[in-house]
């Protein structure tokens, strides 16, 4: 599996699990309030309950602003395990995506790969949600396209429709590279309008799909690297070359 990275003059990237560690965040929300009901279950075993019931809820309501659907998302998890969720609990997760952290090479990383190529956010938040996020990652982004811009949620078809456009209208189509830690919201969308994607592989050494639901089929990459500083390590070498 290999991709000369040289051919693209511009990257476009997922926030959340490949930037900012949506896991950590939802966490440590989640977590606390499932181990009050029951003593031995895991963060993992949290994170797992609940990506099905977000990706219900983006899906049923594209609509809705994503702090709403963390809440809904968190009562609909509550009711699967059939442990209640109070409203402070759901407005807990509903406000906590600025305090999400990011991840500990993303800011390094964006600032490198930024000497080579636009950088594109392509990301399932509102734009609040985001902005807060952005102050963590430290880069100005020439193009942020939200799911509260689409009016949907990856990985409906729509938010890569708008991908798409916003490249041609700057004059990048052709030159773009998708960069995602999910092949369920990014790489199975990416890969239907003929874009090519580079899996950031954050849960490489960890078994399971965590936070992130099971794409239930294969999904072909372009390149993958465990880590954002192992993908612009690589765009270092390739460029240097």
């Amino acid at each position: 599996m290999s991709i000369d990275l040289t051919q693209f003059e511009s990257l476009s990237f997922d926030c959340y699990g490949t930037l900012i560690d949506w896991e950590a965040g939802i966490a440590a929300v989640i977590g606390p309030w499932a181990r009050r009901h029951n003593p031995e279950m895991t963060d993992e075993e949290a994170l797992v309950a609940y990506s099905e019931n977000e990706a219900a809820v983006l899906r049923e309501a594209p609509g809705t602003l994503y702090p709403d659907a963390l809440r809904e998302a968190f009562r609909r998890t509550g009711d699967a395990l059939g442990y209640p969720v109070t409203d402070d609990e759901a407005d807990a997760l509903g406000t906590s995506v600025p305090d999400w952290p990011a991840f500990p090479d993303s800011q390094d990383a964006l600032t490198r790969l930024k000497k080579h190529y636009q950088l594109i956010i392509l990301s399932n938040v509102n734009r609040e949600g985001f902005a807060a996020s952005n102050r963590r990652l430290g880069v100005e982004f020439d193009e942020i396209i939200t799911a509260e811009d689409v009016g949907s949620y990856k990985p409906n078809p729509a938010n890569f429709d708008a991908l798409a456009t916003r490249v041609e209208e700057i004059g990048q189509t052709g030159r773009l590279l998708h960069v995602a830690q999910s092949l369920f919201h990014d790489h199975a969308p990416r890969k239907a309008i003929g874009v090519p994607g580079v899996w950031i592989n954050r849960r490489h050494d960890r078994p399971g799909w965590g936070a992130t639901p099971d794409p239930r089929s294969d999904v072909a990459v372009d390149a993958e690297y465990p880590s954002m500083a192992a993908f612009a390590d690589a765009v270092d070498e390739a460029f240097s070359a």
